[in-house]
Parts: C-alpha cells; structure tokens; sequence
C-alpha cells in the first residue's frame, strides 16, 4: 500500500476539554460506517463561508480532541474521544476557527475540469477544449509544435467533464495494466485483477488477494512516477509489508524508484487540485 504524505495538512490542535456550545446548522458525524446528523440552537461556525466540509470522527483509540485539516479534500476534521459530547467538539472548533482559516488559505485552489483551463497529462502541461463537435464522441490530443498539446474533448459541453474524468481513468488504466504486467513478469507474479479509483488517501494499493487498486490522478504524474508505483504494488504481491526483502524487490524492478518516491512526496499533493467539479468550493 503507497500512501501519500500529504494526506492532511502536517498541522494538529488538540485540547483536553472544551466547554461552550455548537452553532445551529446541521453536522456529518462519521462512526464506523454510518453517517448521522445532529443539529444544536447556538452559534455557528459557517464553514461554508470558507470553502470546506465539515467531518466529525468518534475514534475509539482518540484520548483528546483533535484537529486536521485535509489538503486532498478541501475538509476539517474533528476527531473525538467515544466519551466526548459534542459540544464540547463545537467549542474545540469555534476555538479554533482563525487557525482553520489559515490552513485553508494556505492549501492551492482546486482547479476543475473546464474550457480552456491547463492541466497536466503524463506529467506534460495539455490544454483542455471542450469543442462541442457532434460528429465524434472520441476524446484526442492535438498536437502543436507552436503551443501546449490540447485535449479534445468533443459532444455536448454541460458532459465534457464528465466525459474526460471517464476518459482519463482509462487512460491511467491503459497505462498502469501495462506496468504491472511487466513488473509482474519480471518477478514470476500475476495480479487478479486492476482497479482503478477516486482515491485521497494512497496511490495505490494491494489487497491480499492479489487485486490492485490505483489512483487515477497517476495519470496526471509523469510516466516514471506512475511506473514505480505500479511496481510498488506488484512487490507487495510477494511481500505484503514494507521491510529489506520488500524494498529489495522494488529495486530490482524499477532501481532508480528513489526519484518517483520523492517526486510524490513533494509535488504528489498537488494532483489532487485536479478534477471535475462536484459543487467543491474553490
């Protein structure tokens, strides 16, 4: 499993106790896998007004009240001991709210798949057109020694996102079938099956069935980077842990991995200010 070191904001506040009131409005409480609301009659935080969702976290193991804010999702995140109420969360946030602003203000914006907006593609700047052409529903890349090369992206321009976020995911498929079956057949392994996701917290992953699971921001990275990640997983085929005899094996299929580990780590981060925009505040 590679996960990315950017996952939240390398900041944390935690506080022992905390004593006045939520805001009215309504609040997403994440436990295990249900999802409830709760809704109070005080002051509010209205995180909407600075762009970012809201997730309240009961954590079994959680001593203290913590706070994150998360760089992939654009969300704060309260994290609470099972005994603590949640009032005392609205306090610990209401407390806090000048240091979540900065943290926001901090993060890049999100940049949406839109007409003529510039993104990366296999690590090279392309620039997206929506053309609206009726006669073809296949997406190209023109090429134009005078400029960047230009996405194509052709039938009715209210699905063109859609349309290429599609589009892109195969493409990190075609790419990423291709790695790991070359990686795996240097190592005498086979994966049961890719899959590729909407991920925030890895890059990839390997289940101990032997399914892969990538993210298809990938896609975006340059080639090499893609590659040692494909090669990532395949290694865990054999050895599902990170020790020597894992590292070992990354190594001997992809030896200079030691750049596309540190390119992740430093401008990994900056992949997921791509997308189609779901209504995200940016």
């Amino acid at each position: 499993m590679l996960h990315w070191s950017g996952t939240r904001v390398p900041y944390s506040l935690h506080r022992h106790d905390a004593r006045q009131l939520w805001g009215p409005g309504r609040l997403g409480i994440k436990n295990k896998r249900h999802v409830a609301e709760l809704s109070s009659q005080s002051r509010a935080v209205r995180l909407e007004d600075i762009g970012a969702q809201l997730e309240v976290r009961r954590h079994p193991s959680a001593r203290r009240l913590t706070l994150r804010v998360s760089r992939t999702r654009r969300a704060v995140i309260v994290t609470l001991p099972l005994q603590c109420d949640l009032d005392e969360a609205g306090t610990f946030l209401n407390r806090h709210i000048d240091w979540v602003r900065a943290r926001l203000d901090s993060l890049p914006n999100h940049i949406p798949f839109e007409d003529e907006v510039a993104m990366p593609l296999r690590g090279e700047a392309h620039r997206i057109a929506f053309t609206g052409a009726a006669r073809t529903r296949i997406i190209s890349v023109e090429r134009d020694a005078r400029s960047h090369p230009t996405i194509l992206v052709p039938g009715p321009k209210d699905l063109a996102a859609a349309r290429l976020t599609r589009w892109l995911f195969d493409q990190a498929k075609s790419d990423l079938e291709k790695s790991v079956a070359e990686h795996a057949a240097r190592l005498s392994l086979k994966a049961k099956r890719i899959t590729i996701r909407d991920q925030t917290s890895r890059w990839g992953s390997c289940s101990t069935t032997g399914s892969l699971s990538f993210s298809w921001r990938l896609i975006l990275a340059p080639s090499f980077v893609l590659d040692y990640v494909a090669a990532h997983e395949v290694a865990h085929l054999a050895e599902m842990n990170h020790g020597p005899r894992f590292w070992a094996l990354v190594k001997k299929i992809r030896p200079e991995f030691e750049a596309a580990k540190q390119w992740l780590q430093v401008r990994g981060p900056d992949l997921h200010r791509y997308g189609p925009d779901h209504g995200r505040n940016h």
